[in-house]
């Protein structure tokens, strides 16, 4: 039969962006839907878009037709509840997206967000609504015996809606459902309004409707044996086309706009450039023309009060050239990238953070390699002296944004902020949201508790896991490590019962909270690219997608990280200058008794060097140069540790330094030949193998990632540079290995030497 053919389309699933009520992750629902070869799938999360962005793009590639749409909760009567409302083009995903952001910017001191009944008739524009179940806004109107008021909005509604109004029937074998339904046909007849068949989907199979109950007491903090809570049936997970029919073979024109529902919509959230908001000042005209005005005046500066004045064997007309080629050669990447505005914007704050007497790091990152960010006083470190490579931070071949990590004084990190809200408006700014998971020891200790399972065992549970935020593996991992889980779950149901429930909730969100330092700032009014929310407990408003996504949205993210060890370096500035006149920016770099100190592993509240394994390898080492201390700070990690004997042995004088080719002497010279940064392996294949900057920061990506593919290709254009230099096939084959080795732990210089400066 025809009807057979038709596809039931779930349109209302909520993924775990649904905090604590929806147990999808998207990559599991894309695996489904391309398992299944699901043609739509609807997003429904309640009071958020916060999945928009990534379910459209990952279900998309599968295949399948993402729908996008949200709960939002409306208030009227002194009812609250959810409805549900769809975008069927790029308007109605802007009035989505607004709505959402209404909701949260109109009552940001509530844990309920809520918009207007005229919020939803101002912005209708391309929307469909659907009614929704016994639980939301209109079955709550029902149960409070509010009927003439109910019906009243959904004239208001169908007259403002038009053809985009649906009574929405759901079958969940819920004890409250069918008084609703029988009500809500009555209805449909009366206002002459479709009825649509829908099911509330929270998880995938009909397996994870124990652990979703839990999920939902988690949320609640509630507990599982709570006989007055309210409980879910166990039928909200992704039904079978055969089960859905039978479900509704009694009402067939509730299935035939389900089947057809996904034909109103062609559209879907795309991924965006990035847009930033224009700083250039009236008589530049450009960002670039700005930038390379600064940049040039910030090169004089420096050049008279820092380069010069240093004893350099270089002429001064030799030092200028240097200086001045990077430079031009730096603005012309920055430019035709259209970076121009994202240097402006930082050295902009930063330098207001200076005037102000506002500690800033002297740099982080791959940034601190940018003649053009010293110039513009981004950073104070000179990339050219530490021999600090641009094409880490930025080269024509990269496509993720470049990044500025900036350290402000732990103390003043808010005050920037503030600057930065009044200069381009609170509207135009935004912090980033970020999510706790429910991870291994975090669900736990969330199931013990709703299980009411005494919290001395469930403690002696999680201890059994250990604490390595450097080593983050699977609850199944743990288990499979640690017999004594197994013992204690063999002995005791309950412990059973909640490994097995953690197992399936492991690694779902579990609640929002605000990135530590990631800002976006936007040149259109922020809820017109990305929808907000508002943090209840401090009303700061945040964007629902994350880092990852609110990048991807077309957002550049500015990082405002605050640093204790900058507040500790500006108070004793202060203290010495009670006595004497002193700049921290004016410390001699070569002062000998200050590694004569640090020689002696003294170094207690010393940024970097205090930990006891750092004190015992400056007592070996005795450094006698800031080059060892970057050095140190790079090597001072898992992995590259093991070759910290080595570099000292090498600096002693008593172990040869091996340069791997003659070639790479110059290169490798200043670490002994120890291979200990991204960019002496970005070195090694343009000495070697002729690649340019930028194809050697691919090399260097691909081999920390391992793609094997990239890997490949790579060998082969590596090799074969080697050859056409000299190298004999098996010697470029060795090196490439070697490089391969290193690249996994190789640490980014400029930023070893930023903190080393710190």
């Amino acid at each position: 039969m025809l009807e057979n053919k038709k596809e039931f389309n779930n349109i209302k699933v909520h993924t775990q962006y649904s905090i604590c009520e929806g147990a999808i992750k998207i990559d599991d629902l894309a695996n489904y839907c391309k398992t299944n070869k699901i043609k739509a799938i609807g997003l429904a999360d309640s009071y958020n878009l916060c999945g928009a962005l990534e379910f459209a793009e990952k279900i998309s590639k599968v295949g399948t037709q993402p729908i996008i749409g949200t709960q939002i909760n409306v208030l009227s009567e002194n009812q609250i509840g959810k409805i549900t409302l769809y975008a069927t083009s790029e308007q109605g995903y802007k009035n989505l997206t607004k709505l959402s952001s209404l909701s949260y910017l109109k009552n940001k001191n509530s844990y309920d967000p809520y918009c207007e009944i005229d919020d939803l008739i101002s912005n209708n524009e391309d929307l469909i609504l659907l009614t929704g179940n016994y639980t939301n806004f209109f079955g709550k109107l029902f149960y409070a015996n509010k009927i003439k008021y109910f019906e009243k909005i959904i004239e208001k509604l169908k007259s403002s809606f038009k053809n985009r109004l649906y009574i929405e029937i759901q079958r969940h074998g819920e004890n409250q459902e069918k008084n609703y339904e029988n009500y809500l046909l009555k209805l449909s007849s009366l206002y002459d309004l479709p009825i649509i068949a829908g099911q509330e989907v929270y998880y995938l199979d009909s397996g994870m409707a124990e652990a979703h109950d839990a999920l939902i007491c988690i949320g609640e903090k509630q507990f599982i044996d709570d006989k007055n809570r309210f409980r879910y049936s166990n039928q909200h997970y992704l039904k079978t086309n055969e089960e859905i029919q039978k479900l509704y073979q009694d009402i067939p024109e509730a299935l035939e706009n389900n089947y057809n529902f996904p034909l109103r919509f062609n559209f879907k959230p795309k991924k965006s450039k990035p847009i930033l908001p224009s700083i250039a000042s009236k008589e530049s005209g450009s960002p670039e023309t700005e930038l390379s005005k600064l940049a040039n005046k910030g090169l004089e500066d420096r050049l008279e009060n820092f380069i010069l004045k240093k004893n350099n064997t270089l002429t001064r007309d030799k030092v200028l050239k240097i200086y001045n080629e990077r430079l031009m050669h730096e603005i012309k990447i920055i430019n035709e990238m259209k970076y121009a505005g994202y240097f402006l914007i930082v050295s902009d704050y930063i330098k207001w953070a200076k005037q102000n007497n506002i500690p800033v790091g002297p740099g982080r990152g791959s940034g601190a390699g940018s003649l053009v960010a010293y110039c513009l006083d981004i950073t104070d470190l000179d990339p050219i002296e530490f021999g600090l490579i641009f094409e880490r931070f930025l080269n024509p071949e990269r496509v993720s944004l470049p990044d500025f990590d900036i350290d402000f004084c732990r103390d003043r990190r808010d005050e920037v902020l503030n600057y930065v809200y009044e200069k381009y408006g609170k509207d135009h700014v935004a912090q980033i949201i970020t999510f706790g998971k429910l991870q291994a020891r975090a669900v736990l200790r969330d199931i013990g508790r709703v299980l009411g399972i005494p919290y001395g065992q469930v403690d002696y549970l999680t201890k059994l896991i250990p604490f390595d935020p450097s080593r983050q593996l699977s609850l199944q991992e743990y288990i499979d490590d640690e017999p004594k889980l197994t013992e204690e779950a063999n002995k005791n149901p309950k412990i059973k019962k909640l490994l097995s429930i953690a197992l399936k909730l492991e690694g779902l969100k579990r609640h929002a909270s605000i990135h530590a330092a990631g800002v976006v700032i936007s040149k259109d009014i922020i809820y017109k690219d990305v929808p907000l929310y508002s943090d209840p407990d401090t009303n700061i408003f945040l964007t629902q997608f994350d880092m990852k996504w609110v990048e991807n949205a077309g957002l550049v993210k500015f990082d405002f990280l605050g640093l204790k060890t900058l507040t500790l370096i500006n108070n004793c500035v202060e203290l010495v200058n009670r006595y004497k006149k002193f700049q921290i920016s004016e410390i001699d770099l070569t002062d000998t008794k200050t590694f004569e100190l640090l020689g002696t592993g003294e170094t207690t509240g010393i940024f970097q060097l205090e930990s006891p394994g750092m004190k015992d390898t400056l007592k070996n080492l005795k450094p006698d140069k800031f080059e060892d201390i970057i050095a140190l700070v790079a090597l001072y990690r898992p992995g590259p540790m093991a070759n910290i004997p080595t570099y000292i042995e090498r600096k002693q004088g008593r172990e040869k330094p091996d340069y791997v080719h003659p070639l790479l002497e110059d290169l490798l010279k200043e670490t002994y030949g120890v291979i200990i940064y991204q960019e002496q392996v970005m070195g090694v294949a343009r000495e070697l193998s002729g690649y340019s900057d930028g194809e050697a920061d691919l090399l260097r990506r691909a081999m920390g990632k391992k793609i094997q593919k990239e890997m490949t290709a790579q060998k082969k254009r590596f090799v074969e540079g080697c050859i056409s230099k000299g190298l004999k096939d098996n010697e470029a084959n060795n090196i490439f290995e070697l490089l391969s080795k290193f690249a996994d732990y190789g640490f980014n210089k400029s930023h070893a030497a930023a903190y080393a400066l710190i």
